[in-house]
């Protein structure tokens, strides 16, 4: 999803105090700046926001680093963080960069988890290594994930979450949970939180697709 001509998106990004400008002077040292040891988690492709503010509210413990490509993106996200209900949230952090700079703002093994939602699907095969489940990026992941860290992905696209099985297991991830239809899969939807996609196209009747792998 990408708005765009929000006039001063830039400006009130660069300001707001939980977006992180020079994240690459944190690399390998996240923990301080959430003032604490403790798991990262990340999500890449954050859209709006709801899943990830979702998540940090529910774990305090953990934290939560949303990566967005696009400012415009990114605004509608830091506009639904300053409602009441997310605005006191202490584990929480933004960044506007491409996925591909991941391994320049973290430190090998510094992650815990990367959670990809309803990614672009990229339909066009000549356009296959921009997919966020990629190998390409499943490389760029391998470098900051920990032995042992995480991939969750969701979408509704099944010709991406067929690629995506395909891709984990071609670069040697272990695959190890995939359903076809979450939403009545009670064991992998139990805790599950929806993305506002999720919602809608679930609404629509669309079953959704999700898989979990982790790095060797």
């Amino acid at each position: 999803m990408r708005l765009r001509n929000i006039p001063g998106a830039d400006g009130y990004i660069e300001a707001h105090q939980n977006v992180v400008n020079n994240a690459a002077a944190y690399r390998g040292r996240w923990a301080e700046l959430f003032g604490r040891e403790g798991e990262i988690h990340i999500e890449v492709g954050m859209g709006k926001g709801q899943f990830l503010l979702n998540l940090a509210k529910q774990n305090p413990d953990i934290g939560y680093i949303g990566i967005e490509r696009y400012s415009s993106v990114l605004f509608r996200a830091l506009e639904l963080h300053e409602t009441e209900e997310f605005r006191d949230l202490k584990n929480v952090k933004f960044l506007c960069i491409n996925a591909m700079e991941l391994p320049l703002v973290f430190d090998t093994n510094e992650v815990d988890r990367i959670y990809l939602n309803f990614s672009d699907p990229w339909p066009k095969a000549k356009h296959a290594r921009r997919r966020l489940t990629s190998h390409q990026f499943l490389a760029c992941y391998e470098k900051v994930l920990k032995a042992g860290g995480l991939v969750e992905f969701k979408t509704d696209n099944q010709g991406l979450f067929d690629f995506s099985v395909d891709e984990v297991q071609g670069a040697g991830w272990k695959l190890l949970a995939v359903t076809y239809d979450l939403h009545h899969d009670p064991e992998m939807n139990q805790g599950n939180i929806m993305t506002e996609y999720e919602e809608k196209f679930s609404g629509l009747g669309n079953p959704i697709h999700k898989l979990t792998a982790a790095r060797i």
